[in-house]
């Protein structure tokens, strides 16, 4: 790795006469219904091996079900929430959702943020920390190649909202999943449609199939079909072409406004038919693609349930026209939309570990013998890469913030 010479002066300086040159800090998410927590104690406690010393805010883990105690047993420091200001003055402070404005002023310069930051989104958040000189990284901009996977929170918590989101669904729906031969006669299965085949889909197949329902899902791109097909679902083909569907990095790309149209039509008759959808396509740094219109859920059959995991409130909707992002409601013609944000954090233990390790193998990226060593000319780093040295360095960033006036 190349070695940033100005971090070595800053740490040697700031620390003169500690044991260890780095200080990682976990404050406490305020965002409402977040429960996660950006570092377990398993996770601190490997850390603290790494002569790494761990600020946490009390109560920070507490929605992960991790005590103060459990912290302070594997070495870390409980910092009250009255001395706030000490955890975002830390060399590196990670986070699960994007710090608030005020946060960062609570920041040295210089300091390392790692975190889902929704840059794209929160204009405000990166012109805070382009003033403040912060080394900004997005963990949800992590490229999507084979070193990185062990950094990837995208699909690790995608991974968990696949799975609630078939369980929510199995919830609310009046019919029973598994097919059941008994003496009160034969119930049939559940039909279940799942649009988007990406971590979130693919779980959410497996995860039905394994309650016994018949699968069916649809995605742009053909790449997946036998991924779908190797979990027990049938892969639903549409007319209509799908070269140059996925982006280098794996992900979906953007359609046409005729494309998605046709798109919507074609599916119409699936979403029909099934007893529950669920909806998990996605635009990386943009709004859902919206595919499911009001016209078509008003003809789903009373009792049918749609969960909207792109349910996303700067849009105001998700991939369905008629969801409401945060709610959960029951249309006039009785179909039940759950728009419930944020499901990872309804697995608050798993999901926290989960992006805990997701956190550890970023740290070992940017750290060496318990100091920061960067190197901005990696694709890793540079991928993740939002603003430092008072610059913004992501080019998608500037783009949207440019276009945002």
């Amino acid at each position: 790795m190349k070695f940033i010479a100005e971090y070595a002066t800053l740490y040697s300086l700031a620390h003169a006469g500690r044991k260890t040159f780095m200080k990682v800090a976990v404050p406490n998410q305020i965002t409402d219904g977040e429960t996660r927590v950006a570092l377990t104690p398993s996770v601190v406690k490997r850390l603290i091996g790494r002569e790494i010393e761990v600020d946490v805010e009390a109560g920070a883990g507490l929605g992960a079900m991790h005590a103060d105690s459990d912290y302070e047993s594997v070495g870390a420091e409980i910092v009250l929430t009255t001395e706030r200001e000490r955890i975002w003055s830390a060399d590196v402070v990670v986070t699960v959702d994007p710090p608030t404005v005020d946060d960062v002023k609570s920041m040295r310069e210089g300091t390392i943020l790692a975190g889902v930051l929704h840059p794209t989104r929160q204009h405000e958040l990166v012109q805070a920390l382009q003033g403040r000189k912060t080394t900004a990284f997005a963990m949800e901009f992590v490229p999507r190649i084979t070193r990185a996977q062990s950094m990837d929170v995208l699909s690790s918590q995608a991974n968990m909202g696949g799975y609630k989101a078939v369980l929510l669904a199995a919830n609310h729906s009046a019919k029973m999943f598994p097919m059941m031969m008994t003496a009160a006669g034969t119930i049939s299965p559940a039909k279940v449609f799942i649009i988007g085949a990406g971590v979130a889909g693919l779980q959410a197949i497996a995860t039905a199939k394994r309650l016994g329902a018949i699968v069916e899902a649809y995605d742009i791109r053909p790449v997946v079909e036998e991924q779908v097909k190797s979990l027990g679902a049938r892969f639903v083909k549409l007319a209509i072409k799908a070269e140059d569907a996925e982006t280098a990095g794996g992900y979906a790309k953007e359609q046409t406004e005729e494309d998605r149209q046709k798109q919507a039509e074609l599916m119409a008759k699936h979403v029909i038919g099934a007893d529950c959808v669920i909806t998990t396509a996605a635009l990386f740094g943009k709004a859902p693609p919206m595919l499911i219109p009001a016209d078509v859920v008003n003809q789903m059959k009373a009792g049918s349930v749609l969960i909207d995991i792109a349910a996303d409130p700067d849009a105001g909707r998700g991939n369905c026209e008629a969801t409401k992002p945060g709610e959960v409601y029951t249309t006039e013609h009785g179909v039940i939309i759950d728009g419930t944000l944020n499901l990872p954090a309804t697995l608050s233990v798993d999901a926290s570990q989960a992006y805990a390790n997701n956190i550890f193998a970023f740290l070992e990226e940017i750290t060496e013998n318990g100091s920061i060593l960067l190197d901005l000319e990696d694709e890793v780093q540079q991928g993740a890469l939002i603003t430092h040295q008072g610059e913004i360095r992501n080019e998608l960033v500037k783009t949207t913030m440019e276009s945002a006036g």
